[in-house]
């Protein structure tokens, strides 16, 4: 599991005086409370490090910011539409049970048959996308309400059944 998890985007300024609106998928109403920095991706594959000042709840999806060195509409307006990342161990601090992003780092099992560790968590329209590597092959499993058995968060398990010939495509 890498070590950035993507957690959403910053999409707006709020304000006068350098706030920001970043758009999240945590997956609960949040403050980002115990997490110190936001990684913002400026250029593609780099995590910079912004130092949160201030940070306040606005919905279950979205959380205003302050960031150290950011104190003007204009220096906020270039880091709207940026990706946002957290430290996987920040994540955890701060994810909702019901997120999807909790399930990163746990075992997937189908039907009994442990496939690997989760990844990375897709979300699209109507099902997610877990990313598992097995045996050294990157593998893309659809999680929706007919494969998903049950999430165990004491066990880290993601339990399933998968459609017969699904794994087959990947080998």
């Amino acid at each position: 599991m890498s070590d950035y998890i993507s957690i959403g985007k910053i999409v707006a300024t709020f304000g006068l005086e350098g706030e920001v609106i970043l758009q999240h998928s945590i997956g609960k109403k949040t403050s980002l409370k115990d997490v110190k920095a936001i990684f913002i991706e400026e250029v593609k594959g780099s995590y910079i490090p912004w130092f949160i000042t201030k940070a306040r709840a606005k919905s279950e999806e979205e959380v205003y910011v302050m960031l150290e060195g950011v104190n003007s509409k204009e220096s906020a307006k270039k880091l709207t539409q940026k990706k946002v990342w957290l430290k996987a161990d920040d994540l955890k601090k701060v994810a909702g049970n019901t997120s999807p992003l909790a399930m990163l780092g746990y075992k997937l099992i189908n039907e009994g048959e442990e496939l690997g560790k989760v990844e990375e968590v897709i979300e699209q329209p109507h099902q997610l996308l877990l990313k598992v590597i097995v045996d050294g092959i990157e593998m893309l499993i659809p999680i929706h309400e007919e494969t998903l058995d049950k999430i165990d968060h004491k066990k880290a398990e993601v339990h399933v059944t998968l459609p017969d010939g699904l794994l087959d495509i990947y080998r």
